[in-house]
């Protein structure tokens, strides 16, 4: 069931949110260094429960956060040995495969004790983990955020627990014109609303806005980067927005300003300063979600004192997105037979949602009819 390219997404009205999320899929589960194999760490994905730790070896691993024997959660207990897991309740031990090993006062273990492992990569400084179908679950279906990790790009982010539904975040950065309204004393300005912005569905399945700003004033936040690399920078600037965004809940935003007239926008982005905003959604549940998000930047690699206050900067302006969509899922909650009406700025938006949809469809056809690849759009 792939997504029809020649068919404009419907721009009058949809359901308020898809309460339903893609299972085959890759999500974020944690930052590499929250899971160690000293502690296990309790982590719902998709409204799945999961128990995440280290081997000894230093492997990941998930196991479904509920024990065979009477459900207790996996993740209050202890790591023993060197790849498993002791249940806190009555002490029966799972290896790494969701096998049970030991089950206390009997000698014989039934050989129907197992929970879950789910499938875990590690890549782009996070855990990511597949609460689908395991033999689809495709390494190479990980969306890119090489800049995370990539020597020519320095930076560092922080996760939100944001009590809203996953899509409502998509939808937040899909359409930057929000900006000029919820960020005005960082990032908005008013030609966010005035320039011109295209929106087109790429042959990988990803879906790409972009928006380029011409001679403009620089908004505080961009003054003060461009500062950074160019003392004493006073001057008018080309600003561009370039959304890229990847099934089923990634989103990669090239951002920057260059001098005005220095050809930017054919380019040479020389004269300017350069980021990526990284941002991956996981649904925890239908209203609340996991958001990873980092700042990555390809100039003054060396500072740390840029590396944080750039990471402090992002998180005042997502604590202003965070408080907006906090309201709007609890307007959503109370007005649930609304739908959204869509505007031209949505256009972005509305192809994540056709996306989505196809996704969702495509899990819950007969076996036959889902053959196609789990997720388009990653690598």
């Amino acid at each position: 069931m792939p997504v029809d390219r020649d068919v404009p997404p419907h721009r009058e009205t949809v359901r308020a949110t898809i309460l339903g999320h893609p299972r085959n899929a890759w999500y974020a589960a944690a930052w590499d260094h929250e899971v160690t194999s000293k502690a296990l760490l309790a982590r719902t994905i998709a409204t799945t429960p999961m128990a995440l730790y280290r081997t000894q070896d230093g492997r990941p691993v998930a196991l479904a956060d509920a024990c065979w024997h009477r459900l207790a959660p996996l993740s209050m207990g202890r790591l023993v040995g060197t790849d498993e897991v002791q249940c806190p309740y009555h002490g029966l031990r799972f290896n790494s495969a969701g096998r049970c090993t030991r089950m206390p006062a009997q000698e014989t273990v039934n050989p129907s004790a197992m929970v879950s492992s789910f499938p875990v990569v590690e890549r782009y400084r996070y855990l990511w983990v597949w609460p689908g179908d395991p033999l689809q679950a495709d390494p190479d279906l990980i969306p890119d955020m090489h800049q995370m990790d990539h020597p020519e790009w320095a930076g560092d982010g922080l996760t939100i627990h944001a009590d809203c539904n996953y899509q409502l975040i998509l939808d937040n950065l899909m359409d930057l014109t929000h900006e000029e309204f919820v960020h005005g004393s960082s990032i908005g300005q008013a030609e966010l609303s005035e320039s011109s912005f295209s929106t087109r569905l790429e042959d990988d399945g990803s879906v790409t806005v972009e928006r380029w700003m011409r001679d403009v004033e620089p908004p505080p936040f961009w003054a003060k980067n461009i500062r950074d690399r160019f003392p004493g920078y006073d001057g008018r600037v080309d600003r561009w927005q370039i959304i890229h965004y990847y099934a089923p809940s990634t989103i990669c935003i090239d951002v920057g300003v260059a001098k005005a007239g220095t050809g930017a926008p054919e380019g040479d982005r020389s004269r300017g300063v350069n980021g990526y905003v990284m941002n991956t959604i996981t649904p925890e549940t239908d209203r609340t979600s996991h958001y990873f998000w980092a700042f990555m930047r390809n100039y003054r690699l060396e500072s740390q004192l840029i590396t944080t206050q750039l990471r402090d900067g992002v998180k005042r302006v997502f604590g202003e997105d965070e408080v907006m969509l906090r309201a709007q899922q609890a307007a959503i909650d109370a007005n649930p037979q609304h739908e959204f009406y869509s505007l031209n700025i949505d256009a972005g938006g509305m192809w994540v949602r056709r996306i989505l949809s196809d996704l969702l469809a495509r899990e819950q056809a007969p076996s036959s009819e889902a053959a196609a690849p789990a997720v388009p759009g990653g690598r």
